[in-house]
């Protein structure tokens, strides 16, 4: 996996972040969701990088192999916006002032405020299956919240979740992973699915995930609405899952629409995880996009 990548660790602030890279040619960071790794993108990145890209994935803070402080009693470390400062940092640390970004699930969240709040870095941001988190959590109908109850579990004060999920780790996990409109292992490469299992039975991954959320609740949702006219000035495109509790639930591309300058919506076969099941897809829709949004880079 990752192979002829690669691999290293760079220190923000609080947080090491780690990360794989191959490629020459404009800089792409790739950020992975809940609740996997960066392994997401080894079917992915690869083609982009064939492509004549410099392909980054990195794993977020309390994700996989970057670090997984404590939570401030604020959780404010664990916000989108801390884990978008992480991210920039990497980047800037790499020698990269502009890129390509590109997010799924929570990835896609820390991308959506990583465009908000830098702007003149980013070139292109593609989002993946997501609405914004104020549009989710203000106006709360009850399909929504059958369907993200995940949301509500790991947002709950600690350790309360952490040790629910340690009991059986694969079983909760894969209930996620297997239960978002993905048929089942099958959706899935081995390896791939080797490496989230890995990180499923790390006892801080499992308190990092948990963290994230309840950042999202305490944090994020009171940014995305203070900031409710904010609009994404870079070209964006929208991935989202044809068979998806996403699509069924709302009109991504009208939604987004409201909150971008210039927009691009896609559906891709499959449900949440389409990017492990429709890798090739996925690399055609990111390749096809950042070749109409090529920009000089150093």
């Amino acid at each position: 996996m990752f192979d002829g990548f690669e691999s290293g660790r760079v220190t923000v602030g609080e947080t090491e972040i780690a990360y794989v890279a191959a490629g020459e040619g404009e800089p792409v960071l790739m950020l992975h969701g809940f609740p996997q790794t960066r392994a997401l993108w080894a079917r992915i990145a690869p083609e982009l990088v064939a492509l004549g890209y410099r392909v980054i994935c990195a794993d977020l803070r309390g994700y996989g192999a970057s670090s997984k402080p404590l939570a401030r009693a604020d959780l404010a470390n664990y916000s989108f916006r801390a884990m978008a400062a992480d991210q920039l940092g990497l980047m800037k640390a790499l020698g990269h002032a502009r890129f390509h970004l590109v997010g799924h699930d929570r990835g896609a969240r820390v991308a959506y405020r990583l465009a908000l709040d830098h702007p003149a870095a980013v070139a292109s941001v593609t989002l993946m299956d997501i609405v914004p988190t104020a549009i989710m959590l203000t106006d709360l109908r009850r399909d929504v919240a059958q369907s993200y109850w995940h949301w509500f579990f790991l947002a709950q004060p600690a350790p309360f979740p952490e040790r629910m999920i340690e009991a059986n780790p694969d079983f909760f996990y894969e209930a996620c992973l297997f239960g978002w409109g993905a048929a089942g292992p099958q959706d899935f490469d081995a390896e791939q699915l080797a490496a989230y299992r890995a990180s499923w039975h790390d006892a801080e991954a499992i308190a990092g995930g948990c963290n994230d959320y309840r950042a999202a609740l305490a944090v994020d949702l009171a940014d995305d609405l203070a900031e409710q006219g904010r609009r994404i000035s870079t070209p964006a495109l929208i991935l989202y899952g044809a068979s998806g509790a996403m699509a069924k639930l709302y009109d991504l591309p009208a939604t987004w629409a409201d909150r971008c300058t210039t927009i691009n919506a896609r559906a891709v076969p499959g449900g949440h995880f389409f990017p492990d099941s429709a890798p090739v897809e996925v690399s055609k829709h990111l390749a096809a996009f950042f070749s109409r949004h090529l920009f000089a880079h150093g």
